[in-house]
């Protein structure tokens, strides 16, 4: 077991952006649903499509800041498949 510091922080950095990246997927396909049912108003329609952009270009900052690929942050889930769908 390896348990550099470096290493696990980095881990730890991940499972976090995990988490953080399945949420923002959530919110995105919620907010779609939402748009597509015409629950919206588009002052909320472009409110929601400045944040979820924010969002991403945010934790394109962190992965790159820890040295993460979009890859590294899906777990895989064994006959489950992965935890991320492939865009």
């Amino acid at each position: 077991m390896d348990l550099d510091g470096d290493t696990v922080g980095r881990d730890l950095v991940a499972l976090v952006l995990t988490v953080v990246e399945l949420l923002r997927q959530l919110m995105e396909r919620q907010a779609l649903r939402r748009v597509d049912a015409g629950e919206l108003t588009a002052e909320q329609v472009d409110r929601i499509g400045t944040t979820l952009m924010m969002l991403d270009r945010r934790m394109g900052e962190l992965r790159d800041t820890f040295g993460l690929r979009p890859e590294d942050l899906n777990l895989d889930l064994g006959p489950l498949g992965s935890l991320l769908p492939r865009d």
